[in-house]
């Protein structure tokens, strides 16, 4: 009889992790995402009227986000329900979770997976599908009430527009809104943001501090992980199973590292710049939105937890100081030199650091004289 009355257990768990192969955690974030994204109604098609209204308004809004940015923008767009955004969102995001599933946190280094220590192997073969879980999670809570992509700013790897339009239509029920003037929002929103996003300079920037911000952000992978190789004993076990979130007692996300508030300002300008270009061609289009800009901001402090969660995960803070602070950043932008100017993030130089972004004049200084200007 073995002395570890789970090492059957344990054996068979790794016999089975072991079949799964290199990309189990991804397909475990696929399942759990969509089952998370399903619940509640079956998330059911776009309805037509819906699908009509995008239709009849993508080429106008295409047309008035081009001459803004001067550049050139398709009207093509796609209506979809919440698991064609969750789906659009985990094949966008897989290759800026890579480096945690690829590197292993520093409690895992040097560990032998076919050594004695029963828990070090379970949390060695885990790693990559505690970072499948929190994936799958934080996408299918992301699509309960975003619009799409455009809710966070992370570098595209196309320029592949959807739009739910069943949850814009349901946004602007909630709030008593106009359902032409919404949805003209919502597209010029998603328009713009795959605009930039998909701009290989400002990937290349973007995903530059992403991966300092993610490296952070592994450091609370590294302590769960620590936490789980010093449970060797059944009763420590026994707790685990019977409250398993005592496992994240205590962790926190980093807070104000250099690497976090790189990525803070310049996701916080991007998203400030979404807001106020998708205004401006929206009341270009049907004269003044004040409720939908009311509407909008309250929905933002208030509704967008499925949102916030997501960016937290790759070490983004969508609430706080220093968002109040790009909306102030791109006003002044906006009033002293216009709304176009923001053309240069389109540029692999054009964010703004995180100093820049309490000194929107320096940041106007530098990309105005910059070499690529």
């Amino acid at each position: 009889m073995t002395d570890n009355p789970f090492g059957g257990v344990f054996g068979d768990l790794f016999s089975v992790l072991g079949q799964q192969g290199p990309n189990a955690w991804f397909e475990t974030a696929r399942t759990l995402a969509l089952n998370v994204a399903r619940q509640g109604d079956d998330d059911p098609n776009p309805e037509p009227a819906e699908r009509q209204r995008l239709e009849q308004f993508s080429p106008l809004v295409a047309r008035h986000v081009a001459t803004l940015f001067a550049v050139s923008v398709h009207d093509r767009i796609t209506a979809t329900n919440r698991s064609g955004l969750t789906l659009a969102s985990l094949e966008q995001w897989r290759p800026l979770v890579l480096p945690m599933v690829e590197t292993p946190p520093p409690a895992l280094e040097g560990l032998d997976p076919s050594g004695a220590n029963m828990m070090g192997q379970l949390a060695a073969t885990l790693g990559p599908l505690f970072t499948g879980f929190q994936l799958g999670s934080v996408a299918g809570h992301f699509s309960e009430r975003a619009w799409s992509l455009a809710a966070l700013p992370l570098p595209r790897e196309n320029d592949e527009r959807l739009l739910v339009v069943n949850n814009v239509a349901r946004f602007a029920s909630d709030w008593s809104l106009d359902a032409d003037t919404t949805t003209i929002f919502a597209l010029a929103r998603e328009m713009i943001a795959a605009t930039v996003l998909s701009q290989p300079g400002t990937g290349d920037a973007l995903r530059a501090v992403l991966l300092d911000a993610v490296r952070d952000a592994m450091a609370v992978q590294g302590d769960v992980i620590t936490r789980l190789t010093q449970m060797v004993n059944p009763e420590d076990l026994s707790s685990l199973m019977g409250n398993p979130e005592a496992l994240l007692d205590g962790l926190e996300l980093p807070d104000h590292t250099p690497a976090t508030d790189a990525i803070n300002a310049a996701a916080a300008v991007l998203r400030a710049v979404f807001d106020a270009v998708a205004f401006s061609v929206t009341e270009q289009i049907v004269g003044p939105a004040t409720a939908l800009r009311e509407a909008y901001l309250r929905y933002r402090l208030s509704d967008a937890r499925g949102e916030d969660a997501a960016a937290a995960l790759f070490g983004i803070t969508s609430q706080g100081e220093h968002q109040t602070q790009a909306d102030a950043f791109v006003y002044q932008i906006v009033e002293k030199y216009g709304l176009e100017t923001f053309t240069a993030l389109l540029r692999v130089d054009g964010l703004p650091s995180a100093s820049e972004l309490w000194d929107p004049e320096i940041w106007y200084q530098r990309v105005t004289n910059s070499l690529l200007a």
